[in-house]
């Protein structure tokens, strides 16, 4: 196994990021080509130790041992302030984010910019760097990084074919979301997954519910214009990564059940 890291600058934001890019195990004694999935939250992808809170999804470990051969690439988050919101919400934060948050929301508005990134400069080096199969493109993330994928899947669908929306936080751009989405084509997306746990709000299961209704409101949507896809409701799954840790073999063996 190889964990490659790499500074990329990103034009659109005047910063450096950190890249963390799996390589497949046998990719350096072979002349394969693989696919390539990009995620978000970059520093909880791979492994605990720089983990954001110290647990990760430990997909490295996973991709070891499971021996699906893909690239995995993911972009660290930027952790100043509300950067993280700004540059995974595509709209500012509407309505109903500001009535389950409490009070006025400001934040989002950045995630156009953040998709230009990987689709104008990232994609690019890391075609250029690595043996991949150029058009056999995916996105997955959790929380605010399910919306963001979401929404790559409407923005770009010719280059991002299959998705995964862990937890999605779509909440903080519902309204926007659901029209957008209706509005998309997404003929050319192969499979797209989303889940949500029963015990993510703890403590508060009307406002659990209300949230699994969101998500499934978007799923409906999706499920209605892509023939391959998937909604689990994960029994006892909560918002941390402990529990994201458990669902993410059964996230990358459904998106790539044909490898």
């Amino acid at each position: 196994m190889v964990l490659e890291k790499y500074h990329v600058y990103m034009s659109s934001f005047e910063q450096e990021r950190m890249i963390r890019v799996y390589l497949p195990v046998n990719y350096y004694e072979s002349n394969k080509r693989y696919p390539v999935l990009y995620m978000h939250d970059g520093q909880n992808v791979f492994e605990d130790e720089g983990a954001i809170k110290g647990v990760s999804l430990g997909l490295k470990d996973y991709l070891d041992s499971s021996k699906v051969e893909i690239i995995v690439a993911a972009i660290d988050l930027n952790p100043e302030g509300e950067e993280r919101i700004n540059e995974y919400c595509p709209w500012v934060n509407g309505a109903i984010a500001e009535k389950i948050i409490g009070h006025p929301v400001s934040a989002g508005g950045k995630g156009d910019l953040y998709l230009e990134f990987i689709v104008n400069e990232l994609k690019p080096l890391i075609d250029r760097k690595c043996r991949t199969i150029k058009d056999h493109t995916s996105m997955a993330g959790i929380s605010l990084g399910g919306l963001i994928s979401t929404y790559a899947a409407c923005r770009y669908p010719q280059i991002f074919k299959r998705i995964a929306a862990i937890s999605p936080g779509y909440y903080r751009n519902q309204e926007e979301l659901e029209v957008y989405v209706r509005n998309s084509d997404l003929s050319e997306i192969e499979k797209f997954y989303m889940d949500f746990g029963t015990h993510e709000v703890s403590g508060d299961k009307e406002l659990n519910n209300e949230f699994s209704e969101m998500i499934q409101s978007i799923y409906e949507i999706v499920s209605s214009k892509i023939a391959d896809t998937r909604y689990e409701t994960v029994q006892s799954g909560e918002h941390n990564y402990t529990s994201f840790k458990k669902r993410i073999g059964e996230v990358i063996s459904y998106l790539y059940s044909d490898l």
